[in-house]
This record gives structure tokens, sequence and C-alpha cells, in this order.
């Protein structure tokens, strides 16, 4: 027989003791029977609510300004192509085709020499084509598509640096190093290629002409009359 069992009366006792624990305590109600701390419960503040008073314990955080550098306005633009798998020698007659004109009517006067339909003035012994200003000609269809490629990017650049109405004032071609073909019998072709884009001058006022150049250049015609 355990002490249970031989002692009923020692269960009495200990809900006897924890009643008499309880009235004690008062309203704080325990967390377990086991436990002997009661539980705390929030006291209410009148007036604020408990998130305001978190914001207000809260530290200010400072943030960081940092101050703007002012951007310089570019004027010209370039952009370049390295050992392009072109003929220096159409290459050349192809940056005089295109100086002196704005990027957007190079592009499309480039794509019409890739389908064939303009060609690319040339000098040398070559058929004649038909157009203005033309005698000689060909259409360098592998070198207008590389080209291409290059004045896009000048494009971008030229968008991404805001010039107004951007023209081609320089296009060069210069002959890269030509690496060996298979067994060293043929040497291929490569050229460096470089376009610059300048913003349009805006010159439409006449140059003032002082007043005492005026008065001496009217004194003169009187005298010649």
């Amino acid at each position: 027989m355990t002490e249970k069992d031989h002692n009923p009366q020692q269960k009495e006792k200990k809900a006897m003791k924890k009643q008499e624990a309880v009235e004690k305590a008062g309203d704080t109600p325990l967390q377990n029977p086991k436990m002997k701390k009661p539980i705390e419960t929030p006291k209410k503040i009148e007036g604020k609510k408990t998130k305001e008073i978190k914001e207000e314990q809260k530290t200010p955080e400072k943030k960081e300004v940092k101050k703007e550098t002012p951007k310089i306005k570019k004027t010209e633009v370039s952009a370049k192509g390295i050992n392009l798998p072109i003929s220096t020698k159409d290459a050349k007659f192809i940056c005089k085709f295109i100086v002196k004109k704005r990027i957007g009517d190079a592009i499309r006067d480039l794509e019409k020499v890739e389908l064939g339909k303009k060609a690319v003035p040339m000098k040398g012994e070559i058929p004649h084509r038909k157009g203005k200003r033309i005698s000689s000609g060909r259409f360098p269809k592998k070198a207008a598509k590389n080209f291409l490629n290059v004045l896009k990017s000048l494009a971008a650049n030229a968008n991404q640096n805001n010039l107004d109405e951007p023209i081609i004032t320089e296009a060069i071609a210069n002959m890269a190093e030509r690496p060996y073909g298979r067994f060293g019998r043929t040497q291929k072709k490569r050229t460096h290629i470089k376009i610059i884009a300048k913003e349009k001058k805006k010159n439409n006022e006449k140059p003032k002409v002082s007043q005492a150049i005026k008065h001496s250049r009217n004194k003169e015609s009187r005298q010649r009359v």
C-alpha cells in the first residue's frame, strides 16, 4: 500500500492550503497550480496606446544626405569598333560616306547599302553606279553591317548625354593586326574604327557690327561717290 491509499486525509490538507494561497493573493490568477509566482497583468495607461509609447521611446534615426555632384554636359561623343573582320579599303570609303551626316541619316543610308539599294561611292577600277554625284561604287554589305553596330552604340551615347542633333564630324578607319589563317597561307582582314559626333551649333543670329565700323563704312562709300 502507498502513502496516498494509507493516508487519504493528506489530499484534503493540500487542497485546503492551495485555496488559502489563492485567497491571500486576491484577484491575481496563478499561471499554473504548481507555479508559485502569479502572472503579472499589464497595466493600462490612460490616454496613450502602447504603439505610441514604443514610437516615443525609439531614438530618431539620422539619415545621411548625399550631396549630388553636378554633371558636366558633354558636347562630344565617340564610339569604337576594334578588330572588325572587314576590309580597311571599304571602311575608309564608308567613313567618307558617313561624315557630315546626322547619326539617324547615316544609319538609314547604311541599311539601304546592306539591302543593295544604295551604293557607296568609291575610287579605282570599280564599275559605275547610278545616282547623284557618284560614278563608281559598290555595296559593301559586311562592312555596312559592322558599321551599323558602331553607329547604334554612338546614338545610345548621344541620348544618354542629351545631345541636340548630333552630327558625325570624324570617322577614322585604320588597319589592325592581321592574323594568319589555317596553316599560315592567308592573312585575314582586320580593321579598327572610331566615329566621333558633336552637338550641332546653333548660329542663326548674325554677328553684330559696332556703330563705329558702320559709320566709317558709310564715310568711305560717300567719298567714293
